[in-house]
């Protein structure tokens, strides 16, 4: 048995200093326990090498959890100093495959482990710091700032389950034998898989905001559905049932694989599981640090393409249908166990939080009311895309944690893994991933007559993004001219070349779409991922969809197309990036006009985001602001405000500060009023009036 991993701490409780020891040592033990993965590496080379083609090298995992903690605390103005600038921008942002994950390696100059490892242990002593001295109130909750070290530590939580994945998928040459890491070590020949029958019935997914454990935004908020009756398996996969799969040339019958599988096929040219390895003519398996003879009782380890494939034929084999469960499936199969959540079950009945091995083992060995590995093992894939339930609200200091996902590309997985911890081993958690991933996750299957039809459109349902794609995409209201394409139109009238341009705050994109019609390049960045997914979706597919609030709880779909727009010969010229314009990374730069349209009054520090910008504009370059001056604190601090207050009796005006900070670098060429409507009903809107001004680079 192992204790590498605390058990989850809960949010409640009666005495604030006992709750800030139990953070603080939850906090350490997660800190200790990720860095502990990193040995695995069997030496510094290898930070430097990607497991993975559509991932980081491991160097930037390694930084990125730390940094992850700062900028968390800086965006909720929880501190306000960084303690590594560009170690918080090229570390700030992971990938998961999305267009605007910059995965290009000439962008990033990385670091050496040594200032890497010193960054951490400078986060580590900040964030004790906070946790010993910071204001709380008991329960904790979502607006409290011990919430964001919380976060913190559940997002590094995480990243030892899927960094472990992707050590496990690095040459085992490069990795290492671990002490603390020992796999189980008996197998024997695979159990025959029987199919278990249960009762249907309504059932309603989704987490109370009173709930005592920490959660992420997705698992909040309620969905009903009446579940029919079904028969699901009573173990998972094992390596021995999949190999007759194998065996029989499966990979190579295009009948048993769907679209996204033949294309993952093509490009991996994959025969059998990727955790396999093929050594004279025989089949062994890829353990987390060596390579071991196949356990055949052991979960097999697949993507959900494989996954399918196998119900598939195995469907056409019995002449019945096996399918993935689904979300609401598996809610009963939790149910029929008599699991319990956290911290009334104890981490011993099952094979997670690493308490038994840092492995897969036996599927027979963990039962749960007849039904084995409920919990634990390898995570089980579903059929269910993963989408927000009704009353799902972002945490404003994560909101690109679930959104992004909800694209009907990430497949919910169920029930954790030897390698889960805190949040992870959660009745409640949700977490997807791309279909063609591998996690340590395998699957079991159902025979099911609850199978649905997926929606063709996928319509944008957050309330703040509908507004804004209604903003720069809708109708015109009031006779104002939409704002996304006046403000191009001034922008291109004042840059004087057009090779290259960036739309800094670009939201949902339309104002990159309109300068691509007169520039060669053009970038849009905002902070946001909600944002930054519209005009990327619209670029990808071609179209967006939103929902479009009328009167109370009425709304009207609407859907726009690049063809539509008018943007089909230009969207290719257009590339989106999520990034923060007070601390953007090193390769935005080379710009020919940089327009920050309605951003300086929304920066925590919009002075020392003025004091940087003319280093990333090429000589005569333009820069374009647009503003309403709608100062705020929970937006920008006061000290921090260019404008909007009196200072010793005088009235400080936004744009004689603008002008106060530029001057130096920058000439004053044109001042304008620009006006724009939001719709906010179908009889409330917003009308406001921003200032343009257009600098040019002395």
């Amino acid at each position: 048995m192992s204790k590498l991993s605390m058990y989850p701490i809960t949010l409640d409780g009666t005495n604030i200093e006992e709750k800030r020891k139990e953070v603080r040592e939850y906090f350490h033990n997660t800190f200790d326990l990720f860095e502990k993965v990193f040995e695995l590496l069997k030496d510094e080379s290898v930070f430097y090498k990607k497991s993975e083609p559509t991932r980081h090298p491991m160097i930037f995992y390694f930084g990125h959890t730390a940094t992850f903690f700062i900028n968390k605390l800086i965006n909720m103005k929880i501190i306000d100093k960084r303690i590594n600038p560009e170690f918080e921008s090229i570390f700030a942002v992971g990938v998961d495959e999305m267009s605007w994950d910059d995965t290009e390696e000439s962008r990033y100059k990385w670091p050496k482990v040594a200032p890497v490892r010193a960054y951490r242990d400078a986060v580590r002593r900040e964030v004790d710091d906070l946790i010993m001295h910071l204001n709380f109130t008991l329960p904790i909750d979502a607006d409290s700032p011990m919430w964001i070290i919380l976060m913190g530590i559940e997002h590094e939580r995480i990243h030892i389950e899927t960094s472990l994945v992707l050590h496990r998928q690095m040459p085992i040459k490069f990795i290492k034998e671990v002490l603390e890491f020992h796999l189980c070590t008996h197998s024997t020949s695979a159990p025959k898989n029987e199919m278990i029958a249960l009762k249907g019935d309504k059932i309603t997914l989704g987490k109370d905001k009173s709930s005592n454990l920490y959660g992420w935004d997705n698992e909040y908020g309620s969905y009903s559905e009446i579940v029919e009756d079904f028969q699901v398996s009573k173990y998972l996969v094992s390596n021995g049932e999949f190999m007759e799969f194998v065996t029989e040339g499966c990979y190579e019958k295009e009948e048993f694989w769907d679209t996204e599988g033949k294309e993952f096929l093509n490009i991996s040219q994959a025969k059998h599981p990727h955790f396999w390895v093929k050594e004279n003519g025989k089949f062994r398996y890829r353990a987390l640090s060596k390579i071991i003879d196949m356990p055949l009782d052991w979960p097999v380890d697949v993507n959900t393409l494989e996954a399918e494939a196998f119900c598939r034929y195995k469907s056409q084999k019995e002449n019945c249908n096996y399918t993935l469960p689904s979300e609401a499936e598996y809610e009963l199969v939790y149910k029929y166990s008599h699991l319990k959540d956290i911290p009334a079950l104890h981490e011993s009945r099952a094979n997670i939080n690493f308490y038994h091995y840092a492995s897969s083992c036996p599927v027979n060995e963990f039962s749960f009311h007849g039904i084995y590995d409920v919990i634990g093992n390898v995570w089980q894939w579903s059929r269910t895309p993963i989408r927000g339930f009704e009353g799902f609200e972002v945490h404003e200091a994560y909101d690109d944690f679930s959104v992004p996902t909800f694209d009907d590309k990430h497949a919910l997985i169920l029930g954790s893994s030897w390698a889960s911890s805190g949040n992870l081993m959660m009745h409640h958690s949700r977490y997807a991933f791309r279909r063609h991933f591998f996690q340590h996750a395998g699957f079991r299957y159902v025979i099911s007559s609850n199978i649905k039809e997926r929606d063709t459109d996928i319509y944008e349902s957050d309330a703040l993004v509908s507004q804004y794609c209604e903003f720069q995409y809708g109708d015109t209201h009031f006779g104002v001219e939409n704002f996304a394409i006046a403000c191009a139109k001034i922008a291109s009238k004042f840059a004087i070349n057009k090779t290259k341009a960036l739309d800094l705050g670009c939201a949902t994109g339309r104002a990159s779409f309109e300068l691509a019609k007169t520039f060669e390049s053009v970038e849009g960045i905002d902070f946001s991922v909600r944002f930054v997914g519209v005009g990327s979706k619209l670029k990808d597919e071609a179209y967006v969809a939103y929902i479009s609030k009328e009167e109370g709880d009425l709304s009207v779909n609407k859907k726009v197309t690049l063809q539509d727009l008018g943007y089909e010969e230009v969207s290719q010229k257009v590339s989106f990036w999520q990034g923060d314009a007070c601390n953007l990374k090193p390769n935005f730069c080379g710009y020919d006009l940089i327009m920050a349209t309605n951003l300086i009054d929304r920066l925590y520090n919009p002075k020392l985001f003025l004091e940087t910008i003319d280093t990333r504009l090429n000589d005569e370059g333009i820069l374009m602001l647009t503003s309403p001056y709608t100062w705020q604190e929970e937006s920008t601090k006061k000290e921090f405000w260019l404008g909007g207050y009196k200072e010793n009796g005088k009235e400080i005006r936004t744009i004689e500060a603008l002008k106060n900070i530029l001057h130096v670098k920058f000439e004053l060429i044109h001042l304008q009023d620009v006006e724009f409507v939001i719709k906010e009903t179908a009889r409330k809107y917003q009308h406001t009036i921003s200032q343009v001004s257009v600098w040019k680079k002395r």
